[in-house]
């Protein structure tokens, strides 16, 4: 059985969320406070045990135009280091704007700066994971290609 893990890496939090086991749905599981790569790992680690994660959706911040940017090569820099460090293999998804969308919906709904912080980086996980779900099922579950 595939379970998919995704992840909204920050530089201070990481935010985590799951697939449920039809693949269909992505839900925030845990936000992480990074106190050092080796924190991370353990972390991520433990997660990956607990839910017997098959395959990590990470969030890769393209720029507007499709670039890969400065915080586009952070990510993927991070990628490559954890890659060694997991089990798993990392996949890299485009996630464009997940992260002000996520902003808009907390913002709209009203919730304080404290609540919102709180939740913003699993719902940008969540969001990460669903669009690569999403693409997974339109592409068909064998198919290879991706965007």
């Amino acid at each position: 059985m595939n379970v998919w893990l995704g992840l909204d890496l920050g530089t201070k939090r990481v935010g985590v969320a799951i697939a449920d086991e039809q693949m269909r749905i992505a839900t925030p599981l845990k936000t992480i406070a990074i106190r050092g790569r080796e924190h991370l790992v353990e972390e991520l680690n433990h997660i990956l045990a607990q839910y017997q994660v098959t395959e990590i959706v990470v969030g890769l911040p393209k720029t507007l135009t499709g670039d890969v940017g400065p915080a586009a090569r952070k990510v993927m820099a991070e990628v490559h280091w954890l890659q060694g460090r997991l089990q798993p293999p990392l996949v890299l998804w485009d996630e464009r704007l997940s992260s002000q969308e996520v902003e808009r919906v907390l913002l709209d709904a009203d919730l304080s700066r404290r609540r919102r912080k709180g939740i913003r980086d699993q719902l940008a996980a969540q969001r990460i994971l669903q669009n690569y779900l999403d693409y997974r099922q339109s592409a068909g579950e064998n198919s290879s290609e991706m965007p």
